[in-house]
């Protein structure tokens, strides 16, 4: 690449680190709003209903996945993020209409606001789809591929974790005390917030030009004779991906449950304290999930992909079954409860989870790098069915949580084990490209 293309590419580059970060933002907004869903009489402190909002986010990628790769092809990169955007302020702003709507009123034995919030949460799933289905592949063509494709795919993943950080932490800061009376317009100023960016974004964006960077490949006219399917390494790597989403979900949101609990199954924190707690720790899996991408950022155009996620698959493994055997032992850890920092007595095992936000942080831009190497003309195609696979970011917490309800809250992270030994595998072996007869220019 040419010191021009590189200037020319900075702009764009920016762009696309600044939607990857509002891509962590909406959708950390479900697993600490399902606290508040959690703790109402209705839900009898069901994790299983608390993460419902949280699966109808990622419920949307199922649908919205090949659509947006479609959508990716036709009208480019600028259009399909521009109308994300818009998609995502009217996501946010049903939810924030769930607060003032069926307040009181009833459906299927559960309060009816919940449904409006849940179609809310959905709508957004389709913003955040389209988002993510626009900034992986434009950061890694961008960046030229291969390793230094990586390497951008890590910066923005860095700025998404900074978003991911703060958004659980300003929730829990919000919510304090979690009664049976605590109700979504406790978090309204985050949803404003929300919106405002979205409008924010959608009118700068508007202004930006935007060229997308295969457009002189006449990818329109290009004859595919088979299908991103037809690559092994392309089919793992997209199992890899549904797995992997819901490891980085599960992880920080069964914890909150956890720590959030004040039943006697959870962690047996202070009730006055224990959601702003179970907020913040949730948000420093975050902020070490933010440090491993800034430091995967660097090291990208150093140490291979295949190296990396095979170190960081090891190491979560490892530090989740020591976890699941420790006992509720307490010992002290820093938390930032939105106000100061203060030593909060918490179970070990939650720091070894937390220390996972490090191994998680750069899984996706391996797992994405990986897949994609080799496609060719079938990268934009293999983007959307990447985004159909996010759907595992709803499904394997609802999974852990329904385990959480019937076992306890660290046998549910058996889940988690075994993704992370999935995801081992895939970096081992199962990325290898075996299809190279495949004509892909």
């Amino acid at each position: 690449m040419t010191q021009a293309q590189k200037k020319n590419n900075l702009v764009p580059i920016i762009v696309m680190i600044a939607l990857f970060a509002m891509i962590a933002f909406v959708t950390n907004l479900a697993a600490p709003i399902g606290i508040i869903w959690k703790n109402r009489p209705e839900f009898q402190g069901s994790s299983f209903l608390g993460m419902l909002g949280n699966m109808m986010n990622f419920l949307a990628y199922l649908f919205m996945g090949i659509p947006a790769g479609k959508m990716l092809t036709k009208i480019g990169y600028k259009k399909t993020a521009m109308i994300a955007i818009g998609v995502g302020f009217l996501g946010v702003f049903i939810q924030y209409l769930s607060g003032i709507v069926g307040v009181g009123a009833e459906l299927f034995g559960l309060p009816a606001n919940f449904f409006i919030y849940l179609l809310g949460a959905f709508v957004a799933g389709f913003s955040v789809c389209m988002l993510n289905t626009v900034v992986n592949p434009m950061l890694n063509l961008l960046g030229g591929g291969g390793n230094r494709g990586n390497q951008l795919i890590q910066v923005g993943g860095t700025f998404n974790s900074l978003t991911g950080t703060f958004t659980p932490i300003l929730i829990g800061a919000l919510i304090g005390t979690v009664t049976k009376d605590t109700a979504i317009t406790n978090v309204n100023p985050v949803l404003f917030i929300a919106m405002g960016v979205f409008a924010l974004a959608f009118i700068i964006l508007s202004f930006i030009k935007i060229e997308d960077p295969e457009s002189n490949k006449a990818h329109a006219n290009a004859v595919f004779e088979h299908s991103p399917w037809s690559f092994r390494h392309f089919v793992l790597g997209a199992i890899a991906i549904f797995i992997y989403v819901g490891v980085e979900i599960g992880i920080p949101g069964t914890l909150n449950f956890f720590l959030s609990d004040t039943t006697g199954h959870g962690a047996g924190l202070d009730p006055a304290t224990a959601a702003s707690i179970g907020g913040s720790v949730a948000g420093t899996y975050w902020f070490l999930m933010l440090i491993g991408r800034f430091l995967g950022s660097l090291l990208g155009s150093k140490i291979s992909s295949r190296i990396m996620l095979t170190s960081a698959a090891a190491l979560g493994i490892v530090f989740v079954i020591i976890a699941i055997f420790l006992p509720n032992s307490l010992t002290a850890m820093p938390v930032f409860t939105g106000k100061s920092f203060i030593m909060a007595t918490v179970p070990l095992s939650a720091l070894l989870l937390v220390l996972c936000g490090l191994c998680t942080s750069i899984m996706w831009g391996n797992i994405f790098n990986l897949a994609i190497e080799g496609l060719g003309k079938y990268t934009a195609a293999a983007s959307g069915i990447f985004m159909m696979m996010v759907v595992g970011g709803g499904v394997l917490p609802l999974i852990q949580n329904k385990i959480a309800d019937v076992t306890s809250y660290m046998n549910s992270y058996w889940v988690i084990v075994a993704c992370l030994a999935f995801i081992l595998y895939y970096a081992l072996i199962g990325s290898k490209n075996v299809n190279k007869d495949i004509k892909v220019d």
